[in-house]
């Protein structure tokens, strides 16, 4: 028996959708911001998302030269998408697409009609510049409190947001989401991490928003002064743009007192609350696929990869006004699994972001991702979780010097040698590189109130 259902006052999501009048069993109670588009079947929101990618590609062919000349080359137009199926067939977009169309070549909507700009740094070359309608910032704030939600925030919460303001959208993402989901959110940013740990104690924050690595100077900042933060009243840590390994979500609930659960998004597709993992199982992000097309390809040959293979992650989006993005190349590397998860959610999962392609080092021919490294360091005893990677050139090779803390500022030349020569032979063990390991002082590694800067590639530039 088929029924239909009118969605109210969600975004982006006001529209008649047919609904089964029977739905899937949560295994597990859990509180949800949207549950009907959460545990939608999978069936119907394949039908959704097709009708929402025809409204896309129509946006786009009609008001983007860009897609519209790429569409044309493919023997696409708007009209005459079918089925998902064709999805492989569309082009791809890139993030060089953004800076050869420096500042609003890419934009669907007239530069007057958008009601807010975010922009990368530039600092390896333009910078990409991205936008929104007010109703792109409306979904965009209910994706966000669907994202805290699933990550264990409730209405009433305290959430303090150590995530930037400004340009970079991780700041403004989170307060829009707290704030729609009913939270009291204090907007703190980064920086003075002395004054954050009074205002995480004093106004009883339940959720603290930051960079993984940022939550760790945290706890390292508050066990200096004495405070345990593991006795306040957090009790999830939302954290996001930048990849992080598991031995470092498990270092951050040790030292916070937390359950540190994942968030994705990059400023091209929105920002923060593309996808975020559920506190019941941590196992993979929901991707909120009533929003976005979520793709696995080979990233040599742009093919797609068969489910639970790891490959690049791509992403379309479905609901966005001023910025269609078709097939854009996230240069992520992960996996994605449709598996049913035991919090009731039916949206795909994407499994942890191993690193970027542009990320990734070749050692001596060896593949290496900067969170594989970070794997390794993590938890090793008499080492601190901070670390930077150095790499240089010795004549046609590269070199990697692995630069890490120890945890005391005492300790003999030998014992420095003996535990340089541990963590050297660690890395060989694991990860199959040889590396030349420096021992610092405590504090000697630079923190980082935003992402953290993991990589000093030294090696001379090609001209």
């Amino acid at each position: 028996m088929i029924a239909a259902l009118t969605k109210a006052s969600r975004g982006a999501a006001n529209e008649t959708i047919v609904r089964r009048t029977t739905q899937p069993k949560r295994r597990v109670d859990t509180y949800m911001f949207d549950a009907d588009a959460e545990t939608m079947p999978r069936e119907e929101l394949a039908r959704l998302q097709l009708r929402r990618l025809r409204q896309t590609l129509k946006c786009a062919f009609d008001n983007v030269p860009l897609h519209r000349r790429r569409l044309r080359a493919a023997g696409f137009l708007h009209g005459e998408f079918r089925s998902l199926d064709d999805l492989s067939r569309l082009p791809f977009t890139v993030k060089a697409d953004l800076r050869d169309h420096y500042p609003f070549g890419m934009f669907a909507r007239p530069r007057e009609e958008l009601v807010r700009l975010h922009a990368s740094s530039g600092t390896t070359g333009k910078a990409t510049v991205v936008g929104y309608t007010k109703k792109d910032i409306a979904t965009w704030a209910d994706l966000m409190a669907r994202s805290m939600a699933c990550a264990g925030a409730r209405p009433g919460d305290v959430i303090h947001n150590a995530y930037g303001y400004g340009l970079f959208t991780g700041g403004l993402g989170a307060h829009y989401g707290a704030e729609r989901l009913g939270a009291t959110v204090v907007p703190m940013s980064g920086g003075s991490t002395d004054r954050q740990i009074v205002l995480i104690q004093d106004f009883g924050a339940r959720m603290l928003c930051a960079t993984p690595s940022y939550a760790l100077a945290i706890a390292e900042v508050a066990e200096a002064a004495g405070v345990d933060l593991r006795r306040s009243k957090l009790a999830y840590g939302l954290f996001g743009a930048e990849p992080w390994s598991e031995a470092m979500r498990h270092e951050i609930e040790a030292r916070l007192g937390l359950k540190a659960v994942d968030i994705y998004g990059l400023s091209e597709i929105m920002g923060p609350g593309v996808a975020c993992e559920c506190e019941v199982a941590q196992a993979g992000l929901h991707g909120w696929e009533d929003h976005f097309l979520f793709e696995i390809i080979d990233p040599d040959t742009g093919l797609p990869v068969a489910e639970g293979q790891s490959g690049e992650l791509v992403i379309t989006t479905l609901t966005k006004q001023a910025l269609p993005m078709i097939r854009y190349r996230t240069r992520d590397i992960t996996r994605v699994t449709t598996e049913p998860c035991i919090c009731g959610r039916t949206h795909l999962r994407i499994r942890r972001i191993t690193g970027r392609n542009d990320d990734m080092l070749i050692i001596r021919g060896v593949n290496v991702y900067p969170s594989q490294i970070e794997a390794v360091l993590v938890g090793l005893p008499g080492i601190a979780p901070h670390y930077q990677l150095v790499v240089t050139r010795e004549g046609s090779l590269d070199l990697l010097a692995v630069e890490v803390e120890s945890v005391s500022a005492q300790g003999t030349l030998e014992a420095i040698r003996q535990l340089a020569d541990a963590v050297r032979h660690q890395i060989k063990s694991m990860i199959g590189i040889s590396t030349i390991v420096a021992i610092k002082p405590p504090g000697d590694i630079p923190r980082s109130q935003g992402k953290a800067v993991r990589v000093r590639d030294l090696r001379p530039k090609i001209s």
